[in-house]
């Protein structure tokens, strides 16, 4: 082999490029790839970069000045920063202190790489590209939104630099989306072929969040918000049960056990990945497993260098269409090909925002979404993110009737661009439950369950709705549906209500979640107990998520009910009363969470306030009449001279209802 002057990653003459056996290993030059026995082996771009310099010597020797020069061209940096990456390069092909199989080294001098190396060349497989649009966005106005999230950002002397780090992470999902979508084609293949009949079961993926290996905080938010965008991708797909990413969010960063996790989420395929930047390159790693046998049905390990692949998600689409043909049906093709590419600043704070909201930082998570959709306005699923943020601002914190209008009119901006997305109908019909139209809902969930019957969120979601209108046994049933295609479906944000409308505490409280992390799930397992009489134990739940969670409206019905229990029925008629005052004065929406004060203010002996609320609750459209009919809570208004007229609205309200949609 001859002596090469080629920098590291550069191809040869005529588009070939390069490949190096040296057995076991084999250095793939056009894909940037170290093998042993086919397995790729874990390198970082600078060690990738060393290793193929001394590949290319052609065993010449290379001075330390000549390799520094080589692989650090346009900086100044240590002889140590050399010496570590010929230690690492050496770790890599397992070769032990003093064997000197692969590298020799000149003391004090430089090294000579010894193995017999024998060179092919493959054609490279070019495909024209083109210029992506990069926008014209002012260096300050980035460093404004990047400051609020409390960012480091580049001096304004570097504004070309930070252009490419924006378009750099707007390649990762791209790449990160190919290897993900590619996995599940190749996965699903092998199932396809190892299988004569279809199953009765749809195979259930857990995508973890990608670890940042080097915990850089300028790309930590990359691991979740990339994982969550691959997961939605995967939402179309019939044949598939996607957990979704509120259920793998507790994952990031972690070193994990794919048996446990497994279990926990209880997936039957699990795919981990993580990415390492170093200077101005990414290499990505990533690996799709059958947790059944511990197989790795696919593993790769990839190089980002290049800024121009937004482009590539309509091809992998194509890609896939082969390896999922019995099971991709023509309109879920079309669906998975639908997105196009983002303007690379506006991506970049679509991902944030994304990571944001799942740290319930929604005003934050507003801000940069805003950006995003400002940048660019025809990415659906910016729009329904950004009509999440503002209803839960609405619902939680008290954001009131002009968070819920943006709310919606995010949500159908998001759905004029993209009609058949889930995702949309799913978050929006939330909001039409929340704010007491489940008419509306009911007909946005059952379309998302036509597009994708196994789609469990959206079962779940109509559980909630028909709950809301007091259909408890189809809600009973399509909450159990939800549960049965994702046994943790929204467990970090709801609750199976209807066990606790039907009278069974007991499961009501079986199917909470373990911890007291979460507020809202903390003043739950209070309310069961103090239907359940035991007023102590529901007044230390009630207390803590109060504590948690000032600002959560349940949290103050629950302080509201431990101050009875205490007997300090003052304090808790005031903190309902400004609860009230909050509700009156913003226009919060949400039926359901009203209904609770009724029940709180009946509970501490204020009636008349009770039945106000009541009124106000079934006319905002909780009108679950077999609940309120049973509901011991209400015991002390049954003799109101009001109340039967109420039960009565909510009774025609919900024979209506029936006659319509069941």
């Amino acid at each position: 082999m001859g002596t090469t002057n080629r920098l590291p990653g550069a191809d040869g003459p005529e588009g070939t490029s390069p490949i190096y056996d040296f057995p076991p290993f084999v250095l793939d030059t056009a894909r940037r790839l170290l093998l042993r026995e086919a397995q790729p082996v874990t390198l970082t771009p600078k060690t990738y970069d060393a290793l193929r310099v001394l590949v290319e010597s052609g065993g010449r020797f290379l001075s330390k000045a000549e390799l520094l020069e080589t692989l650090w061209p346009d900086s100044f940096v240590e002889e140590s920063n050399l010496t570590q990456q010929i230690s690492t390069v050496r770790k890599a092909l397992g070769e032990r202190p003093g064997e000197d199989r692969y590298i020799v080294t000149v003391p004090g001098r430089g090294y000579r790489f010894v193995a017999e190396v024998r060179e092919r060349v493959d054609a490279l497989k070019r495909v024209p590209s083109s210029e992506s649009r990069t926008s014209r966005m002012p260096a300050n106005s980035i460093a404004t939104i990047r400051a609020a999230a409390a960012v480091p950002i580049e001096t304004e002397q570097h504004t070309v630099r930070v252009k490419k780090w924006f378009r750099r992470r707007a390649a990762l999902l791209s790449l990160l989306l190919a290897i993900v979508l590619l996995a599940f084609g190749y996965a699903t293949y092998r199932r396809v072929a190892g299988n004569t009949g279809a199953s009765a079961h749809p195979r259930s993926l857990a995508i973890l969040p990608f670890r940042n290996l080097k915990g850089d905080p300028q790309t930590d938010f990359l691991g979740f918000s990339l994982a969550d965008a691959v997961i939605a991708k995967l939402n179309n797909i019939s044949a598939l049960t996607v957990r979704p990413s509120s259920a793998v969010e507790r994952y990031r960063n972690q070193v994990i056990d794919v048996q446990q996790v497994a279990e926990r989420l209880q997936v039957d395929t699990l795919l981990t990945g993580n990415f390492i930047r170093e200077g101005d390159e990414l290499r990505i790693t990533s690996e799709l497993i059958d947790v059944a046998t511990q197989r790795i049905l696919w593993k790769s390990a990839f190089d980002l260098k290049h800024d121009k692949l937004l482009t590539v998600q309509e091809s992998v689409a194509q890609q896939i269409v082969n390896g999922l043909a019995l099971h991709v049906s023509p309109s879920e093709v079309a669906r998975l090909g639908a997105d196009r590419p983002l303007d690379p600043f506006a991506y970049e704070f679509y991902l944030r925002g994304v990571d944001l909201y799942a740290r319930s930082d929604y005003p934050l998570a507003i801000k940069m979404l805003e950006k995003s959709a400002e940048l660019n306005p025809k990415y659906a699923l910016t729009w329904a993110h950004l009509g999440k943020a503002y209803n839960a601002i609405a619902s939680f914190q008290f954001g009131g009737r002009e968070q819920y209008r943006r709310a919606q009119a995010a949500y159908e901006k998001a759905l004029a661009l993209q009609p058949m997305q889930p995702e949309t109908r799913v978050y929006m019909a939330n909001m039409f439950t929340d704010t007491g139209r489940v008419e509306q809902a009911v007909p946005l969930l059952r379309q998302a369950l036509d597009t994708n019957p196994n789609y469990a969120e959206a079962h779940w979601e109509l559980g909630y709705a028909y709950r809301f209108a007091g259909a408890l046994q189809e809600s009973l049933a399509e909450c159990e549906r939800a549960r049965q295609l994702d046994p943790g479906v929204k467990l970090n944000s709801s609750t199976f209500n209807t066990y606790l409308y039907l009278g069974q505490y007991r499961k009501f409280l079986e199917t909470l979640p373990k911890g007291d992390e979460i507020p809202l799930i903390v003043f739950y397992r209070g309310f069961a107990e103090y239907y359940r009489q035991d007023r102590q134990q529901a007044a230390a739940h009630f207390d803590q998520a109060f504590e948690r969670d000032q600002s959560l409206l349940q949290a103050q019905v629950g302080k509201a009910l431990s101050y009875s229990i205490r007997n300090e029925l003052h304090k808790g008629l005031q903190l309902l009363r400004a609860a009230e005052e909050k509700i009156e004065e913003r226009s919060v929406g949400d039926p359901e969470a009203i209904y609770k004060v009724a029940q709180a203010y009946a509970q501490l002996g204020d009636h008349t306030s009770a039945i106000r609320m009541l009124r106000t609750s079934i006319a905002g459209g909780f009108f679950s009449y077999p609940y309120f009919t049973k509901d011991p809570l209400l015991n002390d208004l049954r003799g109101e001279d009001e109340f039967a007229a109420l039960m009565s609205t909510a009774r025609r309200r919900h024979e209506s209802f029936k006659r319509s949609y069941l």
